[in-house]
């Protein structure tokens, strides 16, 4: 029987995915699929493509054709999944899986079946874009930094101005009234969306803006991998007064209503069109601890960039090469677990710019 070869880009042709396609088909020529319901859509993008991108119509919803993954070596899955059907379906086929969901509960779930992915020969990795992502590499980065870490901050600013795909702001809205559970001094600790401010520097060309506590699911992820004992994650927009509405709605019970369809939908398409700032988007690691002499010592990473879409995809691209051509065990793994900050960055090139500081407490009194 044939090698396995092909790729398949579940959602290939939506905001994110299309750039991952583009950007494997170089490298993979011939061998990359756009994945979807509409055939229509698959099509449409892959004449954009002038046929480079192949159009396929598939429903994650429905049971999977016994014949469709059979020449599949890797899945890359874009869209948000409740269920683990397609999942479990690729790893009976032995094909290796990607996968961009911001979804902790999600990724929890899937953890489950590393033992089961191993058997098939499969190999999975999660937690893979922005955030979650990079800002699990930070973290670890942050981490190795230290002799002994006791607590990670993630501090995530997104830029209003960039253009984000439907079913992340749908991800955000849906997020701003959620309890989600935390690490903190090795305790699971239940917080609420929006609440806790902290004030974070995002470097001196975008200074320093409040950010809020949010569901995000690195820091659950970074709860099982790494060894600090409180870690969290916090997040803010570029736009400080839409920030600001954001934790005035939360406080204030307002935010209860995002959860009537008709507002919630009209709160979607609003932020679709709205552009009130810019495509810059900043991410902040602060890693506290002990150097190797045993004095308190603080690692500060400032990550800048722009277009998160476009710098999600391309984290995507880049493990998917490293789990297409690269053997490692079967199994699931959070992206932490198979590559480093450096890896990444390389891949990426001049897309991102890095700012790492480590120094003693006691150098730095006004924090």
């Amino acid at each position: 029987m044939q090698d396995k070869e092909d790729i398949v880009v579940v959602g290939g042709y939506g905001h994110v995915g299309r750039t991952i396609c583009e950007i494997l088909e170089k490298k993979y020529p011939g061998k990359v699929f756009a994945a979807g319901r509409s055939l229509e859509k698959a099509e449409r993008f892959s004449q954009s493509t002038h046929g480079k991108v192949k159009p396929l119509q598939l429903d994650i919803s429905k049971p999977v054709p016994s014949h469709l993954l059979k020449q599949v070596k890797l899945v890359i899955m874009c869209l948000d999944q409740t269920r683990m059907d397609f999942v479990k379906a690729c790893f009976h086929s032995g094909a290796h899986y990607v996968d961009v969901s911001a979804s902790g509960p999600f990724l929890s779930q899937m953890e489950a079946y590393s033992e089961e992915a191993a058997q098939h020969g499969s190999k999975a990795v999660l937690s893979v874009g922005l955030a979650p992502g990079i800002t699990n590499l930070m973290a670890l980065e942050a981490e190795r930094l230290l002799e002994q870490t006791e607590e990670i901050e993630i501090a995530i600013m997104l830029g209003l101005g960039d253009s984000h795909g439907k079913a992340a702001i749908e991800w955000t809205v849906n997020s701003l009234g959620e309890q989600f559970v935390i690490k903190q001094k090795n305790r699971q600790v239940e917080v609420g969306s929006f609440t806790n401010r902290k004030l974070y520097h995002f470097g001196d060309d975008l200074g320093s803006r409040y950010a809020y506590r949010f569901p995000f699911s690195d820091q659950q992820t970074l709860a099982r991998t790494l060894k600090a004992s409180t870690i969290s994650t916090r997040f803010c927009l570029d736009s400080v007064f839409v920030t600001k509405i954001l934790a005035i709605a939360k406080k204030t019970g307002i935010v209860r209503l995002l959860k009537t369809g008709w507002v919630n939908r009209g709160i979607v398409r609003a932020m679709e069109r709205l552009h009130l700032g810019s495509d810059q988007f900043a991410i902040k690691v602060e890693a506290r601890g002990r150097n190797r002499e045993g004095k308190p010592t603080r690692a500060d990473l400032i990550l800048q960039g722009k277009n998160q879409s476009v710098v999600t995809a391309k984290v995507t691209a880049a493990v998917s090469k490293l789990l297409y051509d690269s053997p490692f065990s079967g199994g699931v793994y959070h992206i932490e677990e198979i590559t480093d900050l450096a890896y990444i960055q390389n891949e990426l090139g001049s897309t991102l710019s890095m700012e790492i500081q480590v120094k003693e407490h006691n150098a730095d009194k006004s924090k």
